[in-house]
């Protein structure tokens, strides 16, 4: 067992304390949903207490469910089910990805792969699983609970070592979806807020990559993606990704504020883009920003860097099918196909992981996207109550995946925690 892992093991270790009882007081939430959300009580084993679990925590959930603590983990960050019944993690602050196994004495957990390079995307194509490191993407058999042989799929990935870059990366960790052909496809970020040079660099930078799941050459296959963090198939096969969208972006319009960054332009603009990813399609960063929503939004120029359209003309840009509000920082994608009751039986689940730079701030929540017609339908609230009204924060959820037990998992890096959330009678 890696020695880093001992910390992990410590916090997290199994439990078969009884829950606390759950409170079903209802409340108002704060963003439209398909049945209602009701103000419930986290219920928590005894021996995860620890903060911020030391004292009562309140979350939003859909009528008649639940939320538990279900696992301690440091800074757990995106997850995928194994075909074996267990949760694999990414904690790319430690480089391990850890299994968690689930047992009627709690989860159990081991060390699945450690030693890596900041490991984040996590995806499997029957038994083999993929794991998008800083750097590269691998590929291991997954065989009685093990990953093993290794093997390299994609190389040469920029990261804060990349000599070119100078230890300046800002979006180095990676996001990973196999697609049903088989081919793999992955993220590569944008090095900054505004930094064009990444549509020149080599690999080009601000990407949707993809490459034959044996490994070999890979090419962008969406471009313009400034942080597509959130990377998924839908059930018709499409891939989809949620973006982090720009940052102190500059009020386009004519008037006395033209061209200034101000606050209160800011603080919605551009949104987050939710959209489908097909071959050469163009999400316009760093030169277009999407603009209105929260469906169908138009891309406009960008003051600060395409102020004439020269370098990109926005408005022959296919519109962005989804949204999110501005900074709400989309972060892990996943879809659901049939597995969780109406109303939410297909659609992407969206860990969304709350702004850092807006006032009041974007709340951290678990967004919930019906799927209808081969499209997303507008953004819903699954799980929320984070976000005190003076912004305060007690969780922020990156990742929701449905577990074979039909419950939804959530990954939570603020808080060390893994949350269950379960319908009625799950």
């Amino acid at each position: 067992m890696a020695a880093g892992l001992i910390g992990v093991l410590l916090l997290a270790g199994c439990s078969s304390s009884a829950p606390q009882a759950s409170d079903t007081t209802a409340s108002t939430a704060t963003r439209p949903t398909a049945a209602g959300l009701s103000e419930v009580t986290v219920q928590v084993p005894e021996d995860f207490g620890a903060a911020p679990f030391d004292e009562p925590r309140k979350a939003l959930v859909p009528n008649g469910w639940t939320m538990s603590v279900w696992a301690r983990v440091p800074k757990p960050r995106l997850a995928v089910w194994a075909p074996d019944g267990a949760l694999l993690v990414s904690i790319p602050s430690v480089g391990q990805v850890i299994r968690v196994q689930p047992s009627g004495l709690g989860p159990q957990m081991q060390l699945l792969v450690g030693g890596m390079d900041q490991p984040h995307g996590l995806a499997f194509a029957g038994s083999t699983l993929y794991i998008a490191e800083s750097d590269q993407v691998d590929a291991f058999d997954y065989v009685d609970g093990k990953a093993v042989r290794p093997r390299t799929i994609a190389t040469g990935l920029p990261d804060a070592r990349s000599p070119d870059l100078g230890g300046a990366y800002s979006h180095a960790l990676k996001s990973v979806a196999v697609g049903p052909d088989g081919a793999v496809y992955f993220s590569i970020g944008s090095t900054g807020n505004v930094s064009a040079e990444d549509r020149t660099a080599t690999p080009q930078r601000a990407t949707v990559m993809r490459v034959p799941p044996s490994g070999g050459p890979f090419e962008p296959f969406a471009t313009g993606v400034r942080n597509g963090t959130g990377l998924a198939v839908a059930p018709d096969g499409s891939l989809w990704t949620a973006v982090n969208n720009r940052d102190n972006v500059e009020v386009p319009d004519e008037g006395p504020s033209y061209g200034q960054v101000v606050p209160g332009y800011v603080n919605d603009h551009p949104p987050e883009s939710v959209a489908k990813l097909t071959p050469g399609r163009e999400l316009g960063w760093p030169y277009c920003n999407p603009d209105g929503g929260p469906a169908n939004l138009d891309l406009i120029r960008d003051v600060q860097t395409n102020a004439d359209g020269s370098r990109l003309d926005c408005a022959a840009l296919p519109p962005i099918e989804q949204s999110m509000g501005a900074h709400s920082a989309p972060l892990g994608m996943s879809f659901v196909d049939g597995a969780l009751p109406a109303p939410y039986a297909r659609g992407a689940l969206v860990g969304v992981h709350g702004s850092w730079n807006r006032q009041p701030p974007r709340a951290p929540e678990v967004s919930f996207f019906p799927w209808q017609n081969g499209t997303l339908g507008d953004q819903q609230t699954l799980v929320g109550g984070f976000q005190a009204d003076d912004g305060s924060r007690w969780g922020r959820p990156v990742a929701a995946v449905v577990g074979p037990d039909g419950a939804v998992y959530v990954t939570d890096d603020a808080a060390d925690a893994i949350y269950r959330v379960a319908p009625p009678g799950r």
